[in-house]
């Protein structure tokens, strides 16, 4: 919950005794690896064919969120001069879905992962975790986050059977971009285009969304080679291609009429408090150290008993 100076004090404040910060990172560190350990051979199980037993009780309906989030390393990048890393993070929650009308989805228990591992060794973690939850005795699962290409490439590795979601506040986002990039200099133009747009995808004319930036890109002309990030015809170019890509991914109407959620708030709060631990100026990482931390803090956010159960069955001392 804390970084381990403030922790040892904590402990010493409550319990009368004198631990120092290195103590107590000892510790969460040797705790974490054990974990760690533990996860690698239930891995290298499942990869031989032996399946996590699912609950007893299926998820209605499964929801499965990937996102990354930020971890300061204690050495910089050579290409990029930042110490800046992403840890990727994922959700999987049991959902009550709504009725199409009046009762939105409701989410009941969810269960974390936060690594610093590659999207290929993540995938296969993220799979392992969606089969002790039950996605093989799921009634409905859809994946849900941002237009991330990674997503992408982890959905039809893992979960190809199943529904891939865009976010809708990200695409929303993306048509306000959108907006800005056609009329830099029309406020008001800007805040017309981009609720009509919004309207479209809202009410499932994906195609109309996708002819209408291309109009709009096509009169801005193509990208020339010298143009930033930020121009107004990279960003329609680029927009075209957002769109086109995740078609599939935003039939918005369905997935409300089904009971399904198409926001990945759930998500993007699951990534802020893994940083509230691992993120900060103050915070310098390796990954052998960050890794253990980032496994200890799943468990605790962990909403069904997990971090109890393994104290319970394991304690510190009993993991050595």
């Amino acid at each position: 919950m804390q970084p381990f100076v403030p922790a040892a004090a904590a402990l010493n404040e409550d319990w009368g005794t004198e631990f120092d910060g290195k103590q107590v990172q000892r510790w969460a560190q040797h705790a974490g690896n054990a974990l760690l350990e533990r996860q690698q051979a239930e891995l290298a199980a499942y990869k031989q064919g032996q399946r996590p037993t699912g609950p007893v009780n299926a998820p209605a309906l499964m929801v499965i969120g990937m996102d990354g989030g930020r971890v300061q390393g204690r050495e910089k990048h050579e290409d990029t001069g930042s110490r800046w890393r992403e840890d990727k993070v994922l959700t999987i929650s049991s959902y009550l879905p709504g009725d199409g009308e009046e009762k939105d989805p409701v989410p009941l228990v969810t269960t974390y992962l936060g690594t610093m591992h590659g999207s290929q060794d993540f995938g296969h973690l993220a799979r392992l975790e969606a089969e002790r939850r039950g996605i093989r005795q799921a009634r409905q699962v859809v994946v849900l986050g941002d237009g991330a290409a990674w997503i992408d490439t982890l959905h039809e590795q893992h979960f190809f059977r199943h529904h891939r979601i865009v976010d809708w506040y990200h695409a929303k986002q993306h048509l306000y971009a959108v907006a800005k990039a056609a009329y830099p200099d029309h406020a008001e133009e800007q805040s017309q285009r981009a609720e009509a747009l919004t309207t479209m995808l809202w009410e499932g004319h994906i195609d109309d969304v996708i002819r209408a930036i291309t109009a709009l890109s096509q009169r801005a002309g193509p990208p020339r080679p010298d143009d930033p990030d930020s121009h107004p015809r990279r960003v329609l170019a680029q927009n075209v291609t957002y769109f086109t890509r995740h078609r599939e991914h935003m039939h918005y109407p369905d997935y409300r009429r089904l009971g399904w959620p198409i926001g990945s708030g759930l998500t993007e709060a699951g990534v802020k408090q893994f940083n509230k631990r691992v993120k900060g100026t103050e915070q310098f990482w390796n990954t052998s150290g960050v890794e253990p931390i980032l496994t200890l803090r799943a468990m605790w956010l962990s909403q069904d008993q997990r971090w109890n159960q393994h104290w319970a069955c394991h304690g510190l001392y009993k993991a050595a």
